[in-house]
């Protein structure tokens, strides 16, 4: 075992409780006498000390079963000694961060075997396993994640494996900048926080105090993802907005949020802002699996709901949503942002309102996303069509002014399936008008990322990436520029002034609803090879 930190020594205890012979190095003593203490062969490393040969000495000149490397270096020298110091055909396995320059003839001569460990085992970064809890059989995966942890507290219990003595110190929590200051000089091993016993069951920390007994807009804020942090505070705090709570269930990202805009209140409980009498508008910025369950709670303590889009994953938590809402006086947003761009109500006015049907191309060069990330499940994503595409189905009934009647829905390849995000979806509006959405994952990034082309009585508008706007056939006009503007400014803007003054919601119910359906029945669609109407 190649380095004797908090790892290396689990890692050599381990070992032992399963009967191997264990050697470690490291340069630090007092961890290589604690490792000895332990019952591992170790010993220290200096200027004078070779320990290939000190492993070769210990291995009567046969190497190595096996190397755990559990160092931290940039060096390829460790690379280089674990090959050395294997037998042939050994196994060298990287758990650590070290130089991957790796020797060919070192590896090829002996025939050595190379790996680097994924953290806690199979089934990490897995989300049908971490998150849903389907496991992996055990007679073909013996020691996945839950399983590896499983047998770590076991030989904790049996005294198989001793903790204690890696503990190098307790500090309160208070003084954690101590410890974090000084991680890269210090010789401790393992250190414990203390937290104060009243601490302990804390769920809501105050960061600062103000006053909002005049404001008739107040703001709680569930979810403090890249969303929130990239985009809603910064908009939110350019316009003054008043927010008292933030709620993650990650309680430090969202402290370290509140302090940086001066929010009064960070929680890991999002039911403190639902049960809080003063916040009557909640902002839903979760995974798209929780938004539906969190609108529904929302509108029934009373108040006013933003969630990002989409609004549901599927016509159930649709249905449920559209009863409870019919039953409220409150306001339901979703962020369907891009109806809101000045570009956008640039060509609303342009094209006139006359009730013309319109042609309408959206163009989205969406960019690549693994299929291992949670947006193409559809459990929890519901998939790119139903998570994104929905903002393009929006902004067509905005330009429209009408509603979506019939989608067809066609993929990329010979047996699409129903998360694809190489798609063409084809719209009729009730008013005639009809729109193509070219939703693509597989174009080159240089390229814009969104055009938006307009065709109508002669007239024809090209909007490119919300950057440039261009007319041809219209008098008077030819082009417009600025910086990027999708219209988030514009739309939390309304929505505040709307909160404070009282109305309806920003964007008509009935459109969110038509929007959202659409979305579910392009994927029925895909799998029925027809068009679908929306009723």
């Amino acid at each position: 075992v190649i380095g004797l930190g908090l790892i290396g020594l689990i890692t050599s205890e381990i070992l032992i409780a399963n009967g191997c012979i264990v050697i470690g190095f490291d340069f630090d003593e007092s961890k290589v006498n604690l490792a000895i203490e332990k019952g591992v062969k170790g010993f220290v490393v200096s200027k004078e000390t070779n320990p290939v040969k000190r492993v070769e000495s210990i291995t009567n000149d046969i190497g190595a079963d096996g190397v755990v490397i559990t160092a931290s270096s940039k060096s390829n020298k460790i690379i280089a000694q674990s090959a050395e110091m294997c037998r042939k055909k050994g196994r060298i396995i990287l758990v650590g961060v070290v130089g991957l320059d790796i020797n060919r003839n070192q590896f090829y001569e002996k025939e050595l075997s190379f790996q680097v460990s994924c953290s806690y085992g199979p089934g990490r970064y897995d989300e049908d396993y971490e998150q849903k809890g389907i496991d992996y059989p055990l007679p073909y995966v013996r020691w996945t994640e839950k399983r590896n942890f499983e047998t770590i507290l076991n030989l904790i219990g049996d005294k198989k494996l001793d903790v204690n003595p890696l503990i190098s110190e307790i500090v309160p929590i208070e003084e954690y900048e101590k410890i974090y200051g000084n991680i890269d000089k210090t010789k401790s091993i393992a250190t414990i926080f203390s937290y104060p016993e009243e601490a302990r069951h804390v769920t809501s920390v105050k960061v600062t105090s103000r006053n909002f007994s005049l404001s008739k807009c107040i703001i709680g804020i569930i979810g403090t993802g890249n969303y929130t942090q990239m985009i809603l505070l910064p908009v939110l705090n350019k316009l003054k907005a008043k927010i008292k709570m933030l709620a993650n269930l990650e309680g430090v990202s969202s402290t370290a949020l509140a302090r940086k805009y001066k929010i009064p209140v960070s929680t890991t409980d999002y039911k403190t802002i639902l049960s809080d009498p003063e916040i009557n508008t909640v902002f839903v910025i979760t995974r798209h699996d929780q938004h539906a369950s969190l609108v529904k709670e929302i509108l029934k303590t009373g108040k006013n709901v933003f969630v990002e889009k989409p609004l549901a994953l599927n016509q159930n938590e649709l249905d449920k949503i559209i009863q409870i809402y019919k039953g409220s006086n409150n306001t339901l947003t979703v962020g369907f942002n891009r109806r809101f761009s000045p570009f956008t109500q640039k060509i609303k006015r342009l094209l006139g309102g006359s009730g013309t049907p319109l042609n309408m191309i959206a163009n989205v060069n969406a960019g690549y996303i693994s299929p291992e990330n949670w947006v193409h499940d559809m459990d929890v994503g519901g998939g790119r069509i139903i998570g994104e595409a929905c903002h393009f189905i929006d902004l067509f009934g905005y330009f429209t002014g009408s509603y979506v009647r019939k989608v067809c829905m066609s993929a990329l390849g010979t047996n699409p399936k129903e998360n694809s995000d190489n798609a063409i979806l084809v719209l009729q509006y009730a008013d005639g008008s009809q729109g193509v959405i070219n939703y693509f994952s597989n174009g080159n990034k240089s390229y814009s990322k969104e055009r938006i082309e307009i065709y109508s009585e002669g007239k024809t508008l090209i909007l490119d990436n919300f950057r440039y706007l261009r007319g041809y056939g219209i008098k008077g006009f030819k082009r417009l520029s600025s910086k990027q503007d999708k219209g988030h400014l514009n739309q939390f803007k309304e929505l505040i002034e709307r909160t404070r003054k009282g109305g309806e919601s920003i964007i008509p119910f009935e459109l969110l609803v038509n929007t959202t359906k659409t979305s579910f029945s392009a994927i029925e669609s895909l799998k029925s090879g027809k068009w679908i109407e929306i009723k």
